[in-house]
């Protein structure tokens, strides 16, 4: 399967490398809006062709195109892929709000094209672990879950963090991704949505290079916390904040009426999965049933593999779509000061097979 890619920013080599697990894909270009880079990029990375847009949406060897840009252009370039023709897939978030989700998911079938989307974490051995785990009854029936991230916010590493503290940045849009996947893959469809959002600083500054000392207006939320809950009966705690310097919280736990699940970082594909049954006094390890050493890009492969034997995907529009809604949710909630009902979801992935070898996904 032929791919090309839009955006040869940070996150673009993390790509590359990780598509090259998987041999029936290959990247045949890149484009860029700022065509030295896109350039510069295709001769570091090994690739034949760095085009403009336009040039790369009118190739027609190319199926699919990864959408690497910055989130605020997600749903427009989104769109401009589909109109061409062509599968996307697109860094997360798929977009802005539930409208802009809703209409990209339509266009989509109105064309009879695959929409896929990160995050696609939650296809690594340690969430995939602890999928298995759930589905064997390891803890019973969840009932309750946290999922919690803070840290001090990214002006302190990123080159040019701005866009993080725009309109559809902020901790939730930026890593509720990661999170909330997880937790819709683990517990299956959420329903309804209440919570609270807040911008501590009304400004923030720059301390890395090379704009160290630019001060960048907050115009988004930076703490969000709040409550999901789940067709299945659980409901999640989630705290997201870029205004925490340091805390002794644990990432993602999943309790059950027979015990409680410590699942990992869901912003990687492997870490340690731990158990804790009723009645027992310590957490035991758990071996991965997973593989864990696969990458970003690994949705892509997956959407590629379900096109050729025409089965659902995994990391789907529908997917990312109900993840929107959920944050979206969060944000009106806070405004509205009240509960906020979610569009019904049936898409929850599948999990994958136990055991599968490197490159491999069915």
């Amino acid at each position: 399967v032929r791919v090309g890619i839009i955006g040869c920013g940070k996150i673009a080599p993390a790509y590359i490398a990780g598509m090259k697990d998987y041999s029936f894909l290959s990247v045949e270009a890149v484009a860029d809006l700022d065509m030295d880079r896109a350039r510069a990029f295709a001769d570091e990375h090994g690739i034949a062709r760095a085009l403009t847009v336009e040039a790369l949406l009118a190739a027609p060897e190319i199926e699919i195109v990864v959408n690497l840009t910055v989130p605020k252009a997600h749903a427009p370039v989104n769109r401009a892929i589909l109109e061409a023709g062509k599968h996307a897939y697109v860094e997360k978030p798929l977009a802005m709000n539930r409208e802009e989700a809703a209409a990209l998911l339509g266009e989509a079938r109105k064309r009879n094209l695959r929409l896929g989307a990160a995050p696609d974490t939650f296809l690594g051995g340690g969430i995939q672990t602890c999928r298995k785990l759930i589905d064997d009854g390891a803890i019973g029936r969840p009932v309750a879950a946290t999922a919690l991230f803070a840290c001090p916010g990214h002006e302190s590493w990123h080159p040019n963090p701005k866009f993080y503290y725009e309109q559809g940045g902020g901790p939730l849009w930026d890593m509720g991704p990661y999170y909330i996947t997880a937790l819709v893959h683990l517990l299956g469809p959420a329903t309804r949505v209440s919570g609270s959002a807040k911008a501590s600083y009304e400004t923030r500054t720059i301390t890395s290079q090379p704009l160290a000392g630019t001060v960048i207006p907050v115009e988004t939320a930076t703490h969000v916390s709040g409550t999901i809950d789940f067709a299945g009966g659980a409901m999640a705690t989630l705290l997201m904040s870029f205004d925490v310097w340091h805390h002794n919280l644990p990432r993602i736990e999943i309790y059950g009426t027979e015990g409680s699940l410590v699942v990992p970082d869901p912003n990687c594909f492997d870490g340690e999965v731990r158990l804790r049954r009723a009645g027992e006094e310590s957490w035991t390890t758990v071996p991965l049933t997973h593989r864990g050493d696969i990458h970003r890009g690994t949705g892509v492969a997956e959407m590629a593999r379900a096109i050729r034997l025409d089965r659902p995907h995994r990391a789907s529009g529908e997917l990312a779509a109900h993840v929107v809604d959920i944050m979206q949710a969060f944000d009106d909630s806070s405004a509205q000061e009240r509960h906020i009902h979610l569009a019904p979801f049936d898409a929850t992935p599948a999990p994958l097979p136990a055991g599968l070898a490197r490159g491999e996904l069915d």
